[in-house]
């Protein structure tokens, strides 16, 4: 006589080739049809070990009939319907390539509802060992720990998205296991290579003034290409940064919003960094404190600043450096200079003034060490 069922479990049957399925009910179509989950294994025992597991991961849910759909078709509705309305257009774009590039290939066509954590942690494996599906190994194309992570950010959005829609019970990222970032060294130009530096720069007319307002500002260079005249205070010498440019994959150019909403700050600038730009403003004939030289109704294009910065390091014999890294020598500059994080913070435009301080603890740490030298020789002298 087969053993009677624990209350609470779903239909229990062997199927005619041995193995055993059971159901539970995890949702209901439109019609009022009832919505299944199944499971199945070899025993009966293991079966109602895994339906109990299953009950208990579905207790009071209410899964609606599109449960079932790919998570490609999902990730599309996510891109159109959530991420679109509450992210910069290049922000969305990045999304878009990560999907297309990675998440698909490997996870597009399971439904949503059955997508598991070991799956992700697959899916996250296979990434860091292979990069894309698509590519060979031997191709040197694996990923990267920060990529995997803006990756992991982008599909951890969607299923919580997929949650609260009624797709699935869980969002099967939580709990997976990331890995470790290492931060990429910062390489600044130190006093003598920034005097290189600026002595270049004065040999080109074209870009001098882009790169010296660069320095000695760190603006980031969408925000750098972004400015218009109407941001600059002549009276005051202030500069208000209130939008970035960015470049398209095809090569277009698009003007959006700041990186955060701190990133749209007023800052004062240093006089002569004023003065400069007073004097740019009366020869200008364009809207763009820095204009394409072709287009002057157009900005220039941020990777042409990039292009540039890479001739003039060259030129100047310096090592070659991020364009990011001009906005950490000025950082560390003016840090060392007595630079209080919390002003520097603001300058930056970084959301917390923590930020600053672990984003530079290199010069934090020097910093400090010398400020207990000034003190503990100022108490000796006192107790002495």
């Amino acid at each position: 006589m087969a053993k009677r069922r624990p209350s609470g479990d779903g239909m229990v049957r062997k199927r005619e080739d041995g193995r055993w399925e059971g159901r539970i009910v995890v949702g209901h179509k439109e019609n009022g049809d009832s919505i299944f989950h199944y499971v199945s294994a070899r025993t009966q025992k293991e079966l109602l070990e895994k339906l109990h597991k299953s009950i208990d991961e579905h207790d009071g849910a209410e899964l609606s009939e599109d449960c079932r759909m790919k998570l490609s078709a999902w990730l599309n509705i996510w891109l159109n319907e959530y991420a679109a309305v509450s992210v910069r257009p290049s922000t969305l774009q990045n999304y878009r390539r990560y999907i297309d590039n990675y998440i698909n290939p490997q996870l597009g066509n399971k439904q949503v509802c059955k997508i598991t954590t070991a799956d992700v942690q697959k899916f996250y494996g296979e990434m860091l060992k292979n990069g894309r599906k698509n590519e060979h190994p031997e191709h040197g194309r694996t990923l990267s720990p920060a990529s995997l992570r803006h990756i992991h950010g982008v599909l951890h959005q969607a299923m919580d998205a997929a949650v609260q829609r009624q797709l699935t019970v869980k969002n099967p990222t939580n709990g997976v296991t990331l890995p470790k970032i290492t931060p990429a060294t910062k390489r600044i130009l130190n006093e003598e290579a920034l005097e290189k530096f600026m002595e270049v720069i004065k040999k080109d007319p074209l870009w001098h003034d882009f790169f010296y307002l660069d320095v000695t500002t760190g603006l980031r260079r969408g925000e750098l290409c972004g400015l218009m005249w109407s941001d600059f205070d002549e009276k005051k010498g202030t500069l208000s940064i209130r939008r970035t440019l960015s470049v398209r994959s095809n090569g277009g150019m698009e003007i959006g919003e700041t990186k955060t909403n701190t990133s749209r700050r007023i800052i004062q600038l240093p006089p002569s960094t004023a003065q400069f730009l007073r004097e740019r403003k009366k020869k200008s004939i364009s809207q763009w404190i820095f204009p394409n030289p072709l287009q002057p109704e157009q900005p220039v294009n941020p990777q042409r600043g990039y292009a540039r910065l890479k001739s003039l390091l060259k030129e100047a014999g310096l090592p070659d450096i991020r364009f990011h890294d001009l906005r950490h020598t000025f950082a560390t500059h003016a840090l060392t200079s007595g630079v209080d994080a919390r002003t520097l913070s603001g300058i930056l435009g970084h959301t917390k003034p923590s930020f600053t301080i672990d984003t530079y603890t290199h010069v934090t740490t020097d910093m400090h060490r010398k400020a207990s030298e000034i003190v503990g020789g100022f108490m000796k002298d006192l107790i002495v």
